[in-house]
């Protein structure tokens, strides 16, 4: 599995998972990458990050952490059931299609997870902006 964050700005960090994603993953993903990341995009303290409702997600420590950052940054408040809105989906699903179009095919997980980690950091700015974009009109 794949972790990653981003804005209209750029990319963020991608994190490959290779447990479940428990809240302690999570807690520890967030506080080592993202929030360098958010502090870097944002630094006037006023981005707003927007997280789906994985169980996850929605654990105390998570949320409890997020409540210390709030000088920081702003978590999202985010409907149940609404993956359409996400762009994160959206991105992974190009990604995923460029993943399958790579000749020849993935022989291990590594090869794989080192294709998903050169897709995700070689796409176009233009391609996430105009996925975002496409959210918001």
């Amino acid at each position: 599995m794949l972790w990653g964050t981003l804005s209209w700005a750029a990319l963020g960090p991608v994190v490959v998972v290779e447990q479940t994603m428990k809240a302690v993953n999570y807690l520890n993903i967030i506080a080592h990458r993202l929030h360098p990341y958010m502090a870097f995009i944002f630094p006037t303290g006023n981005g707003i990050f927007q997280q789906d409702n994985a169980p996850c997600h929605k654990a105390r420590i998570v949320l409890e952490w997020f409540e210390e950052q709030t000088d920081e940054f702003h978590l999202m408040f985010w409907p149940p059931n609404s993956p359409d809105l996400n762009p994160m989906k959206h991105i992974l699903d190009v990604m995923e299609r460029q993943l399958r179009a790579r000749t020849p095919p993935c022989p291990n997980i590594s090869t794989s997870r080192y294709r998903c980690l050169d897709i995700w950091y070689n796409m176009s700015p233009v391609m996430y902006q105009n996925i975002m974009a496409s959210m918001l009109f």
